[in-house]
């Protein structure tokens, strides 16, 4: 049975689809896997694969899309009989779709960056988080922090900020402000198939920990 973790953030902007595809892609060189772009018509995490399999065929990543939560609910049910992992990438609100993600992932990532309106998305998010619980109580989420600067003072009070204001279990590993992650998402690649090996290091620590969750 596939271990599912949905990508989910309702703030526009909030690198959803660089977490989810990073983490596919990784996924993947370990075990059989699955991505799927649940932000349709926007389709960046599908964009994306395009990219990739028109330079590697042979990939063996693959991907769906689910336009509306009974798509996604079949989908998910079809990857269950093939797949270890499936990784679900998120539209950037809270629809019906978010709500489905909500009851079908053994895990929940939840982006966040350095930004107040980030940190007010997410305690909207939350609180639909809680809603869910009253149906399904084992749901699993951490927060991630992306584009994080631990050297700014802006970072660090805005992390305090966050401690205060939030009370979630976060995840250790994080994605810094880095070029490489853009880039390599442009490119149809995850960051650890870049040439930066910190932004490698990044993807490699955040499969490991999401295997060792779920495991």
């Amino acid at each position: 049975m596939s271990k599912v973790i949905g990508i989910v953030q309702v703030k526009g902007g909030a690198v959803r689809s660089t977490v989810a595809t990073n983490l596919a892609a990784m996924l993947s060189r370990e075990a059989s896997t699955a991505l799927v772009d649940c932000d349709m018509p926007q389709g960046t995490s599908m964009s994306w694969y395009a990219l990739r399999q028109a330079q590697n065929p042979d990939d063996d990543l693959a991907l769906a899309t689910a336009d509306g939560y009974k798509q996604l609910v079949d989908q998910v049910q079809r990857l269950n009989q093939s797949k270890d992992y499936i990784v679900l990438d998120a539209p950037p609100r809270i629809a019906e779709v978010t709500r489905a993600i909500l009851m079908l992932s053994d895990l929940l990532i939840i982006p966040l960056g350095a930004s107040a309106a980030e940190v007010w998305a997410t305690t909207d998010l939350l609180e639909t988080i809680e809603e869910a619980k009253k149906k399904r109580q084992q749901i699993d989420y951490r927060i991630m922090w992306n584009r994080y600067r631990a050297y700014t003072k802006s970072a660090v009070e805005l992390s305090a900020a966050v401690h205060d204001e939030i009370d979630a279990p976060e995840l250790a590993s994080r994605f810094g402000h880095r070029v490489a992650f853009s880039d390599a998402l442009a490119c149809g690649k995850s960051a650890d198939e870049w040439h930066d090996p910190s932004a490698k290091a990044e993807v490699d620590a955040l499969g490991r920990e999401v295997m060792e969750i779920l495991s």
